[in-house]
Order: C-alpha cells, then structure tokens, then sequence
C-alpha cells in the first residue's frame, strides 16, 4: 500500500535538542548539590522522557528524589527549551518535501506534551499536522499509544504510514505500532548501535528519507 504519512520522533531526529537538556540537567544538579553529568552521558540517557533523563542522571543513592528534581528540572527547561536548540541540518527542506509529495506528517515524542507543543509552533508551524507529547493518558514510547493517536488525526492507517526515528526506544515503538521503521543516524544514538538493535533502515542524511519512502522497498 502507499504512504501517506510519515510519524516523526522529536529529540534526536527532527531536532537537536542535547545542550538544553544537558544545560538544564546540570542546573538541576547543582541546585542538590549533585554532581555534574558530562555531555556524553547525557546524550546516552536520552530517549525514554524527562523522568527518565533526570532519574538516570542522580546519584544512585538519590533516585528516591527524581519527583522532586524532575519539577526543578522542568521549571528551568520550559524557560530554556529553545536556547540552543535547532533543527538539524536539512529537516526544514525535509519537511518541506514531505509536504510538497503530498504526505502527511506528525510529531510523537515522549518529551511531555506542553514543551513538544511549543517547540513545534516555534520551529515547523504549517509543516508538521499533528504532534503529541507524553501526558494526558498517553503512555511514553515504545508503547503505541502516541503513533496510535496520531494515526487517527492524521486518517491513515498502519499500513499507510512509517516511523522514523533515532534510537533503539523508536525502533521498539514502529514495532509495538505495526509501522515500518527508518532510523537516522544523525541524532542520539550511533549507525552500528542502531543495526545492532535491529534497525533494517538506516540512513545518514535527511535528503535520502523521502526517496527512500517512494522506492516503496522498506524493510
């Protein structure tokens, strides 16, 4: 069946958003005088939400404050979401062609919902249809609830749609979600880590996703 649509991951596909999150990260650390993560370590905890980030990102013995971190760490970010954070290169032209060969398209990150919002008004107003975050009943990636969701909004079906996305919790969510998968190796996670975790669609660059989609030969 054709494609119609393609279901975007936000961090680490459309957007580079390390440095804020790692800026906001430390912040949060120094305020319980916790020790600093480095940028690296930051970049591996990604791609499971912000509790996650901040829950992996304490001393072991302090997991027992991430509630009270987590609020710490969202007051800041909601301040500091879009400092440093860009689209990568050629995701705008990416979009734009996507929209131009008449797909649609939606945004499901597990960043909670309220900064996925304003991050898409700030950055892809009128190129993106559809964007859900996590919160309101919708449980994070790799659940499918979210690419379910959007789904609906968007009128397609499984079948007419693929998942594109950076890391092994994407690859896991296409699968949960019944959609083929293309993973990206410019964001989160690197190409031989994506593979080992069972990517079948790698690419390297934005301008091969649409016409690798239009090829019809994903695995």
């Amino acid at each position: 069946m054709q494609v119609k649509a393609i279901v975007f991951d936000l961090d680490g596909t459309l957007l580079d958003t390390l440095d804020d999150l790692w800026l906001s990260v430390n912040y949060t650390m120094d305020k319980f005088g916790f020790p600093h993560r480095d940028r690296r370590e930051v970049r591996g905890f990604l791609g499971s939400g912000v509790r996650v980030l901040v829950e992996k990102s304490l001393p072991e013995d302090k997991k027992d404050m991430t509630d009270e971190c987590l609020s710490v760490f969202k007051a800041y970010y909601d301040v500091h979401k879009d400092d440093n954070t860009r689209p990568y290169d050629g995701v705008i032209d990416m979009l734009k062609a996507v929209r131009a060969a008449g797909l649609k398209s939606a945004i499901v990150s597990n960043k909670y919902d309220a900064a996925v919002q304003q991050l898409k008004n700030i950055t892809f107003n009128g190129l993106v249809d559809f964007a859900v975050g996590e919160g309101n009943g919708i449980k994070t990636k790799p659940a499918p609830d979210g690419v379910l969701l959007a789904l609906k909004n968007l009128g397609v079906s499984k079948d007419e749609a693929v998942y594109v996305g950076d890391s092994e919790v994407d690859l896991k969510t296409a699968e949960n979600s019944g959609l083929k998968c293309v993973a990206v190796t410019w964001g989160f996670r690197d190409r031989d880590f994506l593979i080992e975790c069972g990517a079948k669609n790698v690419i390297d660059a934005t301008c091969e996703l649409l016409p690798l989609i239009q090829k019809g030969e994903l695995n």
